[in-house]
């Protein structure tokens, strides 16, 4: 099992190179960046630049606030920067925040979704060979590409940059079967329950319908813990993951996640809470119980079992996030070397 630091959000370009140099040395395999307060690729460029092995995926990047073949150049100059390090993950993000909140217009977004990925690697064809390879879709057209504003210079391609998706939805995860290389769950549909009775079946669907299987897509897992040394951390960390958690289940495309458990009744009270931003009600709303159905505690000394016992079985990788305080990296590092020793999901236990 492959094992990833998320980033927290605040990071930005003047923070992100020491926390890329903590992802490596504590022994993951890559790091993933977010789009939500700064540039994924330009945090994505900072922390390759500051790392020699670690892969570095946005996750992810915001597909329809961008042209895919600007996309494309991006993800192809990071690739070639960094040796085949950089690994493009893209998502659709809420109708109201890609019209209301990046002023860009909406449509059918797993359809777009699929032509997207389609335009985007025929960019990279196009860089790598010289010769434009054409895309016409109902969405989207790449019909030009004149030699002066072509990448290709005759020097071996770079390795082409994976192209993961995220999503919660069936048709996204439809999609992310048929076109990507990787699924990024996210973390309100990465509980056992949501995967296996969800988000699999539907990847499986679309991957069936290219010819596909399985084991041709990397499923990658956003597992949210609570984790510390003492009580002491693990109290703290409850206490920031509360808001955390009201935030993201406030949105009802993430419902499912909370029906997963039996706690549907809550979103609507989230939405309110999070709406007015009125936290007074915070820990009568999101108690200890409410956490730990849907987020495991555990120390470190049994959080790889935790997360094993959580996912092992049904997913390729896991996201988790590095310790607050860097002292506890070394321990954070044991929990990502025995996580890494676990097969992924399509490998026998």
């Amino acid at each position: 099992m492959r094992v990833y630091a998320n980033t927290d959000p605040r990071l930005g370009p003047a923070e992100i190179a020491d926390h890329a140099r903590r992802v490596e040395a504590a022994g993951y395999d890559g790091m993933h960046v977010s789009e939500t307060l700064h540039d994924p690729f330009l945090l994505a460029a900072a922390a390759l630049q500051a790392t020699s092995r670690i892969v570095v995926r946005t996750s992810v990047a915001l597909a329809f606030v961008r042209s895919p073949v600007l996309t494309a150049y991006t993800a192809w100059d990071l690739a070639r920067v960094s040796g085949g390090r950089f690994h493009l993950g893209l998502g659709s993000q809420i109708r109201q925040n890609v019209e209301q909140r990046y002023a860009m217009p909406w449509s059918e977004p797993a359809g777009r979704m699929r032509e997207y990925v389609h335009v985007v690697r025929a960019a990279f064809a196009t860089f790598r060979s010289g010769e434009l390879v054409p895309f016409e879709g109902e969405h989207y057209r790449f019909t030009r590409m004149q030699p002066y504003f072509n990448p290709f210079d005759g020097r071996p391609a770079p390795p082409e940059p994976p192209v993961y998706l995220g999503g919660v939805g069936a048709r996204m995860c439809r999609a992310a079967g048929e076109v990507a290389d990787g699924y990024l769950a996210h973390p309100t549909n990465s509980s056992p329950r949501c995967l296996a009775e969800d988000t699999l079946p539907a990847l499986a669907t679309g991957a069936a319908s290219a010819g596909r299987g399985r084991g041709d897509l990397d499923v990658i897992a956003g597992v949210q813990v609570i984790t510390g040394d003492t009580e002491a951390d693990l109290a703290r960390e409850r206490e920031r993951q509360r808001r955390q958690f009201a935030f993201l289940y406030s949105t009802p495309a993430y419902r499912r996640g909370l029906d997963s458990v039996g706690l549907g009744h809550l979103q609507q009270p989230l939405a309110s809470m999070v709406r007015d931003d009125s936290w007074s009600a915070l820990a009568d709303v999101v108690t200890d119980d409410v956490l730990a159905a849907l987020l495991p505690t555990a120390r470190y000394a049994e959080l790889a079992d935790a997360v094993r016992g959580r996912v092992g079985g049904l997913v390729d990788g896991v996201t988790l996030a590095l310790p607050t305080d860097a002292a506890q990296d070394g321990q954070m590092a044991r929990v990502v070397a025995r996580l890494r020793e676990s097969p992924s999901g399509g490998e026998p236990a």
